[in-house]
C-alpha cells in the first residue's frame, strides 16, 4: 500500500507506515479504521493544497507523464508506434526500391548501439500484427537522437559523400543525406503521435478538464493561473474547449492567429450593467505556455504584421515540415534561447520567480536541465513552494530535494496519487465545493443542540 500512497512534505510523511500495515490487516475493525483515517488524512491534505492554490501565483508545469493515458508515449525506448510509423505502408513497398535509404540505416545503426539484432522485414512482420506482443527497441529516444546528431556533425562536405562509419560490430556506409532523413522522420513520427487522445481514449480527457476546472475556482481577486507544458499535444486546449475555458496562449487573430507574446498582458471582464456600476472579472480563464512548442504551430515569413514568424491553426495530419517544436535531442538546450521559446521560457521563470508563489510539477521527470535550472532559481525565493505530483520519482532533482528536507518542498507520490488522475481525483480541491461544505458544516454545528451540561449550554443570550 505505501507503494500506492505517499504525501511528504520536507522529510515529514503525512500517511505513515502503520497506516498502510492496518490497511492490510485481517482484521475487519482495524481495517475499517485505517481506512476512515486515511480518508481523513487525505481530506486534511486536500485543505491544504487548498491553501496553497489560493496563493496569489499558482503554476503548473505539465509534463509527458501527464499525457500516457490519452496514449501519449514514453520516451526510455523508441517506442513500438514510432517505429510503426518509419515504415512504409504503401502498396508494393516490400520491394527494395521503395524502402528510403535511411530506414536500414534505422535498424542497422539501432541494433550496434544497443547491442541486440533488429532487422528490418522481422520488424515490419511484427508490427503488422498485435502490438502488444512487440517489444520495443531497448534505446533512450532522446540518447539515439543525440547519437545520430554526433554522426552529422562529425560528416563535413557534401550531403552525398559516403563515410565510413565503424561502429565496432560492423562498419556502415553513410552520408549526411541518410542521416538527415532519418532524423526528419523521426521526428515527423513523433509528432503524429501527439494527436491525442488516441482513439478509444477520448473519455480519459476528463483528467485534464478536472484540473483546468478546479484551477478555475481560485479566487477571482488572485492573478490568472499559468498552466505551463513540455507536450506538444493539444490535450489542454481541448479540456478548456470542453470546459467553456479561455486560454490566453499567446496568439491573437481569427483566421490566422499569429504570436503575440503582449497578448498574455490581457485580460476579460463583463460589461457593468449600468453605465456607473462596476465591472465583473471573467471567471474563466487561464493563460498557457506551450514551452517546447505545439503541434499546431508552424514557421512563416517575418513581416511587420507577424514579427515571430509564427501563426498557429488546426493540427495537419500531413505533418508539414514547417512545425515548430523543439525535439528531444542535444539541440533542445540552443533551440530553447531562440525565438518564440525563449519568450515562454522567460516568462516561466518570471512567473515562479514572483513573491508567494507555487509551482505544481505534474508528469514531469526533470529531464531538462533548462527547466530545472529555472527552478532552482525559484527555490532560492523564501515564499516559493513546489509540489511534485509523481507516481515514481527517479531523478537526481527529486532525490536531492528530498535528501534536503526543505518544508517548502511537497512530494506527491504512488500510483494513488502521484498520477495526473488520482491527484486531480483525490488531492485537489474544487476551492467553491470546499467554501459551501465548509458553510454548511458550520450551520449543522450551530443548529445542532449542545449536550447537556456544556459549556456552551450555559451561556447566556447575546441581547444585542
Amino acid at each position: 500500500m505505501s507503494e500506492d500512497y505517499s504525501l511528504k512534505i520536507g522529510s515529514t510523511e503525512i500517511l505513515s507506515e502503520q497506516l498502510f500495515a492496518d490497511l492490510s490487516s485481517p482484521d475487519a475493525e482495524t481495517k475499517k479504521k485505517a481506512s476512515a483515517l486515511l480518508s481523513s488524512r487525505l481530506k486534511e491534505s486536500r485543505v491544504r493544497i487548498g491553501t496553497l492554490l489560493k496563493t496569489d501565483n499558482v503554476s503548473f508545469l505539465i509534463g509527458a507523464g501527464a499525457s500516457m493515458r490519452a496514449g501519449g508515449v514514453g520516451l526510455a525506448s523508441i517506442p513500438v508506434e514510432l517505429e510503426m510509423g518509419l515504415i512504409p505502408k504503401v502498396a508494393g513497398a516490400a520491394d527494395d526500391d521503395k524502402i528510403p535509404e535511411w530506414l536500414p540505416v534505422f535498424y542497422q545503426t539501432a541494433s550496434a548501439l544497443c547491442g541486440k539484432k533488429f532487422d528490418l522485414k522481422e520488424r515490419r512482420a511484427a508490427i503488422a500484427g498485435d502490438l502488444s506482443n512487440v517489444s520495443p527497441i531497448p534505446l533512450n529516444l532522446e540518447d539515439y537522437l543525440s547519437q545520430l546528431y554526433i554522426w552529422l556533425a562529425s560528416m563535413p562536405g557534401l550531403s552525398s559523400q559516403i563515410f565510413v562509419l565503424d561502429l565496432g560490430s560492423e562498419a556502415l556506409d553513410l552520408s549526411r543525406t541518410h542521416i538527415k532523413g532519418l532524423i526528419l522522420a523521426i521526428n515527423r513520427s513523433l509528432a503524429s503521435l501527439c494527436d491525442l487522445p488516441t482513439t478509444g481514449n477520448e473519455s480519459v480527457l476528463k483528467d485534464h478538464r478536472r484540473l483546468i476546472k478546479k484551477t478555475l475556482t481560485r479566487p477571482l481577486n488572485l492573478r490568472r493561473a499559468n498552466l505551463f507544458t513540455l507536450n506538444y499535444d493539444n490535450l489542454i486546449e481541448k479540456a478548456a474547449d470542453a470546459e467553456g475555458a479561455v486560454l490566453l496562449d499567446g496568439f491573437v487573430g481569427t483566421l490566422r492567429r499569429i504570436f503575440r507574446p503582449e497578448s498574455y498582458d490581457l485580460d476579460f471582464y463583463f460589461p457593468a450593467q449600468t453605465t456607473e456600476g462596476r465591472v465583473h472579472r471573467f471567471d474563466r480563464v487561464l493563460h498557457l505556455y506551450k514551452l517546447h512548442g505545439s503541434i499546431t504551430w508552424h514557421r512563416c515569413a517575418l513581416d511587420w504584421g507577424n514579427p515571430y514568424g509564427l501563426f498557429a491553426t488546426f493540427y495537419n495530419q500531413k505533418i508539414p515540415a514547417d512545425d515548430v517544436l523543439i525535439y528531444p535531442s542535444p539541440l533542445k538546450y540552443g533551440q530553447a534561447l531562440g525565438l518564440p521559446y525563449s519568450e515562454l521560457f522567460r516568462r516561466f521563470g518570471s512567473a515562479i520567480a514572483q513573491p508567494q508563489s507555487v509551482l505544481f510539477t505534474i508528469g514531469y521527470g526533470f529531464g531538462d536541465e533548462h527547466v530545472n535550472v529555472l527552478i532552482r532559481q525559484a527555490l532560492a525565493i523564501p515564499s516559493f513552494t513546489l509540489v511534485v505530483i509523481d507516481p515514481a520519482p527517479k531523478s537526481n532533482f527529486v532525490e536531492h530535494l528530498e535528501d534536503l528536507g526543505d518544508e517548502r518542498v511537497w512530494l506527491v507520490s504512488g500510483w494513488q496519487l502521484g498520477t495526473l488522475e488520482h491527484f486531480v481525483e483525490k488531492l485537489l480541491p474544487d476551492l467553491r465545493e470546499e467554501e459551501i461544505t465548509s458553510k454548511v458544516m458550520k450551520t449543522y454545528k450551530a443548529l445542532t443542540p449542545s449536550p447537556e451540561g456544556s459549556e456552551s449550554s450555559t451561556e447566556e443570550p447575546d441581547d444585542n
